[in-house]
């Protein structure tokens, strides 16, 4: 089942960007989609997947020149977070979890821990994000875990929820408490190794989507850490988290874009192929009208998502909004189309035969993480003064 990479946002952002669409098109044609239907099916980690976004340098596009990556920008790390979607949504988040893990590294971290750290991961040794606990989701200031200085180390004991690609990833970027007495003002941000001594993984969860990327909960058992292990200041760890999300929410309204795309490229597909009272089911206005406004609101999502990538690049004072905004509207969109989509193929639309309800069930999990959509409406609220 092929998918076209036809858009019309190139005259907007270059052919430079174009071309590139294009290469991950192909690249996710011929060595993701294929693998797509089985990697969410037997909930598998999607190797094939990786290994060729790997030697495309395309798994952490976003890692600078200068520590072995393509040194790609916001909006050419959201071209290809959304071809890849498009096909598969589990593959998409390799190159989306790499830039969440690392993001805190890119805007905080020491130049020494940057070469470390950003070179081994531009090599291919994933890096996850470590914010979520049971108790402590939208709430992340309620975190529990907590690192305690003991002479020159620091011990990190606690645990993370809901960590996409654990067990993978070889490096983690986890916020703990350092200071109780201080809210968020007393977290601070650590990388850990999975190599670490006390670092153990949970089962994998059983989700309703996106069953390819492994999910599960992360330990820390009395974890020693050094002290280059601590990125930026102390304190300063609550202040970085939200700064990060700042940018990649960003990758996840462009992976809601993608899967939406590629829901909409089936329905599209198939109005035309089947036939009911002796004639496509396209030519019934039912139909037509429900691919228009399918159509019409993904390039509207594109169009935001695209404005937010741009101002995340250029660190604009109203990123907080449009960041919120894309990752809001984006997966509400992505929701509504692959629903739609699936009506669309009626019956079928309903069986693995096709890939549309894989979609919808992938679309559900971008509504929820990295900020429920309802938290994405209070940010928004806050910031309206950055708006012009």
């Amino acid at each position: 089942m092929a998918f076209s990479a036809e858009s019309n946002m190139a005259p907007l952002y270059g052919d430079e960007y174009q071309a590139l669409r294009e290469s991950v098109n192909a690249l996710a044609q011929k060595k993701i989609l294929p693998f797509a239907h089985d990697v969410d099916e037997n909930a598998r980690y999607p190797q094939e997947a990786a290994d060729a976004l790997q030697q495309a340098g395309l798994a952490a596009a976003h890692v600078p020149e200068e520590f072995g990556g393509q040194g790609a920008d916001a909006l050419a790390t959201v071209i290809i977070i959304e071809e890849v979607a498009r096909v598969c949504g589990a593959a998409s988040l390799i190159p989306a979890v790499n830039k969440l893990g690392s993001v805190p590294l890119l805007i905080g971290a020491s130049q020494e821990q940057k070469k470390k750290y950003l070179t081994q991961l531009a090599q291919g040794n994933g890096f996850s994000y470590c914010l979520s606990e049971s108790e402590a989701g939208s709430d992340a200031a309620a975190m529990k875990t907590k690192a305690v200085k003991s002479g020159d180390k620091w011990i990190l004991s606690g645990s993370k929820k809901w960590i996409s690609n654990a067990g993978v990833s070889e490096f983690y970027t986890v916020l703990a408490t350092t200071d109780p007495t201080k809210g968020s003002k007393g977290i601070s941000a650590f990388i850990v190794e999975k190599s670490d001594a006390g670092v153990s993984f949970g089962a994998h969860e059983k989700k309703m989507g996106f069953r390819g990327s492994p999910t599960r909960e992360v330990y820390f058992d009395n974890v020693e850490l050094t002290q280059d292990r601590l990125i930026g200041e102390v304190g300063t760890g609550f202040g970085l988290a939200m700064k990060t999300l700042d940018h990649t929410r960003i990758t996840i309204a462009a992976q809601a874009l993608g899967i939406a795309q590629g829901a909409f490229d089936v329905a599209k597909r198939y109005s035309h192929e089947r036939q009911q009272f002796g004639k496509p089911i396209f030519d019934f206005q039912a139909i037509q009208f429900m691919l228009a406004d399918m159509a019409m609101q993904i390039e509207a999502a594109r169009t935001l998502t695209y404005a937010a990538a741009v101002k995340s690049e250029r660190g604009e004072t109203d990123l907080t909004f449009f960041s919120a905004a894309s990752k809001c509207f984006a997966t509400d969109v992505a929701m509504k189309v692959t629903t739609d989509a699936v009506q669309v193929l009626g019956g079928y639309g309903y069986v693995s035969d096709y890939p549309v309800e894989r979609m919808m069930r992938d679309a559900k999990l971008t509504q929820i993480y990295e900020g429920t959509n309802q938290i994405q409406r209070i940010v928004m609220a806050r910031n309206l003064d950055t708006l012009n």
